[in-house]
Formats: structure tokens, C-alpha cells, sequence
């Protein structure tokens, strides 16, 4: 059966090798809350679907129109397998909850490398979740993993990174045109603290700061906010 956690994803974990990221708009914070209702009662009723189904998680956007999808695959192939069979009955019984849901975007990712603050407690929970968009001109791996090469680089040249940043978690999506920084904060206005700190904030300020975000080939980046709202695992 499938259980409800509150917990949050261990995003380094080895068996899961094809994490999953999508994005619905609602529109506003009660269709928000409507629709993790109706996705937390869709799948409680329900065997879990695939023993391949590490984890299926949702996000409410601090935007409050937004939710965001992560769910942990062993393998493309079992999500391929349980979209043929498994997935069209939960859609259609959450759009009769919650008619009219905007579904932006899946998109396909690879973890490619983590970084965990030295000095974090393995008890502290995240109070936000920020998420990094990073879109490139074109497909190109090796771009990829150069860029997120060079941002660990500044990372871990700033002298003092401020204290309320907890892990980075870089995803590289299949078709080679973007990067997924799944970073962890203490809360949101850590975040926002550190967005405003001297020297431009977060990102900012330094030669290799400086080098990340003029990265040749670099077409976007984006910023955005949420809360861990429900996470589903198999019981």
C-alpha cells in the first residue's frame, strides 16, 4: 500500500537513478491545497504502483499558483511501464477533484553531484526548498556538468557562505539543454537574507561567481521557493 511521510526525499540515494521533476499551475493557494488533498487521497487508495517507485513528493509554490512534482525512478523504463498502466486512473480522478490544473512541464534529470553544508545535523529539516532552473542554448553534456563543475568551485572558494544554505543537489536533464539545483535552506528567509547579503547575495561578487553566470551558452536562469506539502512512499 502507499503510505504518507513527512519527510523529505534523500535526493543522493543510489537506487534512485531517474528522478523526475514536473510543474502544475493552479492558480491560487486554496486550488493549491485542493489539489495536494486530492493527489494525497488519489494515491493513499491505492497500492503503490511500482516496487521501482522510490518516492513520489509534492511541493507548494511560494508563488501560491504553483506545485512541484519530484518522484525518485529506478529506471525511465518503469516510469514508461507505469505510465502505460497506472497513471492515466490517478490523473483523471484528481482533475475531477480539481478541473482545469495547468501541467507545465516533466522533465528528465540525472543527479550528477551533491553537496552537503560540514556542519549540518542529520535531525535538521529543510523549511524550504529552492529551486534553480538553468536553461542552456542548446544540448551539450559536457556544458552541463562544466557549469555545475564551476559552481562548486565558487562555492567553495566564498569565504563565507551564509549559514542558513543546508545541501545543493545538481541535475542534469537527459536532453542536455538544462541544469536542476535542488538546494535545501533552512527556511525561506534565510534564503531571502542571503539573496540581499553585501555583495550582491548569493552568487555574486567574485571572479568565479562572476565566470558561473556569464557562462558561454547560458540562455536563463530561475528562482523559486516552496514548501514540502506531502510525500508518498510504498508501505
Amino acid at each position: 500500500m502507499t503510505r504518507r511521510t513527512d519527510a523529505h526525499p534523500q535526493l543522493d540515494r543510489t537506487d534512485a537513478l531517474a528522478p523526475f521533476f514536473s510543474t502544475w499551475r493552479m492558480g491560487t493557494p486554496e486550488r493549491q491545497r485542493q489539489t495536494v488533498e486530492a493527489v494525497a487521497r488519489t494515491w493513499e487508495s491505492r497500492p503503490w504502483p511500482a516496487e521501482d517507485l522510490r518516492g513520489y513528493h509534492v511541493y507548494t509554490g511560494h508563488d501560491g499558483t504553483t506545485l512541484l512534482h519530484h518522484s525518485q525512478w529506478a529506471s525511465e523504463q518503469a516510469y514508461e511501464a507505469f505510465v502505460k498502466t497506472r497513471r492515466q486512473e490517478r490523473v483523471d480522478e484528481i482533475d475531477t477533484a480539481v478541473p482545469d490544473i495547468e501541467r507545465l512541464e516533466l522533465r528528465r534529470y540525472r543527479r550528477y553531484r551533491s553537496g552537503t553544508r560540514e556542519d549540518r545535523a542529520a535531525a535538521v529539516v529543510p523549511g524550504c526548498v529552492v529551486i534553480v532552473d538553468v536553461v542552456f542554448e542548446g544540448p551539450d553534456p559536457d556544458r552541463q556538468r562544466a557549469w555545475v563543475d564551476a559552481v562548486f568551485e565558487a562555492l567553495e572558494s566564498d569565504p563565507a557562505p551564509h549559514p542558513g544554505g543546508l545541501s545543493a543537489h545538481f541535475h542534469l536533464s537527459t536532453d542536455g539543454t538544462r541544469v536542476l539545483d535542488y538546494a535545501e535552506w533552512e527556511s525561506a528567509q534565510a534564503h531571502i537574507d542571503a539573496l540581499a547579503a553585501p555583495g550582491e547575495g548569493v552568487g555574486r561578487g567574485s571572479a568565479r561567481w562572476e565566470r558561473v553566470r556569464n557562462w558561454p551558452g547560458l540562455k536563463s536562469s530561475a528562482v523559486n521557493r516552496y514548501d514540502h506539502a506531502l510525500g508518498l512512499v510504498p508501505r
